[in-house]
């Protein structure tokens, strides 16, 4: 696309000026984004207090990651559905109630005065941020004044969504070390409203497409979930073989067979099987689901390894996940070129390589090492090679959508991402109780963060079958049209 520096009178050319309504379209932009980034932090905001939550509230040691799962089961298990109701009454709609129910919760949970009391609000918050967080891709989308602003607002979603769980960090530590625990839900309030006040300012609604809800895809999918989630928590307590245990998985996969049974058969489904029909999505969806699974051991142990073993309190916990934020939002500002020029699953093998080597360094701390020698690097690469891989999976899932199902794509998206943390979590849990010794942290750390880093080695594994898909694919058009061109030139 040329510019010039004088007006042109043919359509074709590139305009000079700014589109139409282009600050509104960018002011759009920017409320999305905030709303997306307290989504994003929520599921991190509260880890660096979780001991201060722990001893006002008193949770037990496997309750307490309920604080944490209760929000992204209810999050991730609810998204298709959201994305749903976002087509059928509105995406902008559906955004501003979502975003309501957030605040409201969040207001509760900082209020909370028992555990049941803090989960349940967490539970509602992650319901809240289901209802919203479909409609935020779409809204972007339908917000950018053309493909270049598109591309640069899927770069900063990508920044945000995954640099916001580190951002969560840090701004919980901040708040938890300067005023209380409480304040990391209390924050969410005067944003909301905020939000709340001036989303139908900059923002239009999209068109809806009326039809019946898939209320028993929606219980299945979060049913599900929560099954798999909890037996993997609870396994180290019961067993993995006890019956528990395998129950519990086993009716979990009962409910994801169900889902599918049904998406297979309603008229309006949660899910459009249509969707996974396109080997380059489903790929980036299991990327996206590794990627996420593998990051949440930075997020969980990353942050008792600071406090405990090198003993950083709350704000300086959260200012040591600095360089990973950074890292993210660094190579934001560089991924849409780097889009074009080496395309998305060269990009995702690379960051998949750079989170497996970041997971590695860290399985080899000893109790010797510092902040600076043993950690520092590690957050760093991990920063860098996030920011590497969100981009081009958010592209692989969002590209080729029909403008109807834009809602369903970006609530699969969301729903793996946000499901692959829950379950990640709770493997990653799992294995670090498994190989724990009491009284150290570091020997089933070390194990926890070798599981995240055969997470990223299967992303590579799938980033590298896609680019071989690709290539084949390249191939077998090239001889297809390869005869046709010869024939043209003679």
């Amino acid at each position: 696309m040329s510019s010039t520096t004088a007006p042109s009178t043919d359509p074709t050319d590139a305009p000079t000026d700014l589109p139409p309504h282009a600050a509104r379209a960018a002011a759009g932009i920017a409320l999305v984004l905030v709303a997306q980034l307290m989504l994003i932090l929520d599921a991190t905001v509260v880890n660096v207090a979780l001991p201060h939550i722990d001893d006002d509230l008193g949770f037990g040691p496997a309750s307490l990651s309920w604080v944490l799962n209760g929000y992204t089961l209810a999050f991730g298990g609810l998204l298709l559905l959201g994305g749903r109701l976002g087509d059928v009454f509105g995406r902008r709609r559906m955004f501003e109630a979502g975003l309501a129910v957030f605040t409201v919760a969040s207001l509760v949970g900082g209020l909370a005065q028992s555990p049941g009391m803090l989960v349940g609000a967490r539970a509602v918050q992650g319901i809240g941020a289901a209802m919203a967080a479909p409609g935020v891709l779409a809204l972007l989308t339908t917000s950018a004044p053309d493909s270049a602003a598109r591309n640069r607002a899927l770069a900063l979603f990508g920044a945000v969504s995954s640099g916001g769980m580190s951002i969560g960090l840090l701004l919980g530590g901040v708040l938890t070390d300067l005023g209380s625990w409480r304040w990391t839900l209390f924050i969410n309030v005067p944003v909301g409203l905020v939000v709340l006040a001036l989303t139908r300012r900059v923002l239009d609604e999209t068109p809806r497409r009326p039809g019946r809800f898939d209320l028993l895809g929606a219980v299945s999918a979060t049913g599900g979930a929560v099954a798999i989630v909890y037996s993997l928590i609870s396994a180290p307590d019961h067993g993995w073989t006890s019956a528990r245990t395998i129950g519990g998985l086993v009716l979990g996969a009962a409910l994801i067979a169900l889902l599918a049974r049904t998406e297979l058969r309603v008229e309006h489904p949660m899910l459009r099987p249509e969707l996974l029909r396109n080997p380059r999505r489903v790929a980036g969806l299991a990327s996206i689901a590794l990627v996420v699974g593998g990051q949440l051991s930075m997020f969980f142990l990353a942050v008792q390894l600071i406090e405990g073993e090198l003993g950083f309190g709350p704000l300086e916990s959260g200012l040591a996940f600095l360089p990973l934020t950074l890292g993210i939002f660094a190579m934001s500002r560089v991924t849409p070129r780097l889009l074009g020029i080496v395309g998305p699953t060269r990009m995702i093998m690379t960051g998949a390589v750079g989170l497996a080597t970041s997971f590695t360094l860290l399985s080899t701390l000893s109790a010797t090492d510092s902040y600076w020698t043993g950690v520092f690097a590690a957050m760093l690469l991990n920063g860098v090679s996030a920011g590497l891989a969100f981009m081009p999976i958010t592209v692989l899932v969002l590209s080729d959508v029909e403008p109807e199902h834009a809602g369903s794509a970006s609530g699969l998206l969301q729903t793996f991402q946000q499901l692959g943390g829950a379950i990640g979590l709770a493997v990653i849990v799992s294995v670090y109780a498994a190989g724990s010794v009491p009284g150290e942290f570091l020997p089933g750390a070390r194990a926890a963060f070798l599981t995240s880093a055969g997470f990223a080695a299967i992303a590579f594994v799938v980033g590298a079958w896609l680019h071989l898909h690709d290539r084949r694919g390249e191939r077998a058009r090239a001889e297809r049209t390869g005869p046709v061109e010869v024939a043209a030139a003679a």
